[in-house]
């Protein structure tokens, strides 16, 4: 058997029951599930049954999507394997009834040939969006990206810090290690608080013996 799809992908969808399959758009992806067909050979035998049940639960959940340079005969016939000839032959007439309905839903490019869906498909060139991409579209998306580019430059040229960035480590003035960031030391408890220098008025860490800045005995 040999399932040869127009688009360049598809999912069979089939299980014991019946047929169903998804033919995707050669440029998004986006697909179209055809309608499911009930098989006529599934109705007068079970003697596949718990085969095709496997076959089934797999083909609902997954599908089997074949992509470009996949030989689909190969896929379908290893995951259908067991079921009856008859069934196969049901299987490839639906699959072909299957592909004229979704046809309808698909476009194709005179140009590259792709089969599209309206999404990709622009009406007034007659083209895919690929070979003709909609001007409205592309000006609107242009600008937007225009837009972004501006608003990331403008920001690179703002400043918005003007403070200075230093790294500072305080020392306990009592036992002399490093002393955390509260109001005590981390290894001695000695206070950390700053005392103004009678003198100058400016301040100097808790514990220290002169003021840094005028010199004055704090201690």
């Amino acid at each position: 058997m040999s399932l040869i799809p127009f688009t360049k992908n598809f999912a069979d969808n089939s299980t014991e029951a019946g047929f169903q399959f998804t033919f995707f758009c050669d440029i998004c992806g986006d697909g179209y599930k055809t309608k499911f067909v009930q098989s006529k050979t599934h109705k007068k035998s079970r003697f596949f049954s718990g085969l095709g049940k496997a076959a089934g639960i797999f083909g609902e959940a997954t599908g089997t999507r074949l992509g470009v340079g996949e030989h689909a005969g190969d896929v379908i016939s290893e995951r259908f394997r067991g079921m009856t000839p008859a069934w196969h032959k049901e299987h490839e007439k639906v699959f072909k009834l299957a592909q004229n309905e979704a046809m309808g839903n698909f476009k194709r490019c005179p140009r590259c040939h792709k089969w599209v869906c309206e999404n990709d498909w622009n009406e007034q060139e007659g083209l895919c969006v690929e070979d003709a991409p909609r001007v409205a579209v592309e000006v609107a998306a242009a600008k937007a990206t225009v837009a972004k580019d501006q608003i990331w430059q403008k920001a690179s040229e703002t400043e918005v810090f003007t403070g200075k960035i230093t790294s500072k480590q305080t020392t306990c003035p009592s036992c002399g290690k490093p002393a955390g960031t509260g109001k005590f030391c981390n290894n001695c408890g000695a206070p950390l608080g700053l005392v103004r220098c009678p003198k100058c008025g400016a301040e100097t860490q808790a514990g220290t013996r002169f003021c840094g800045n005028c010199g004055t005995k704090l201690m």
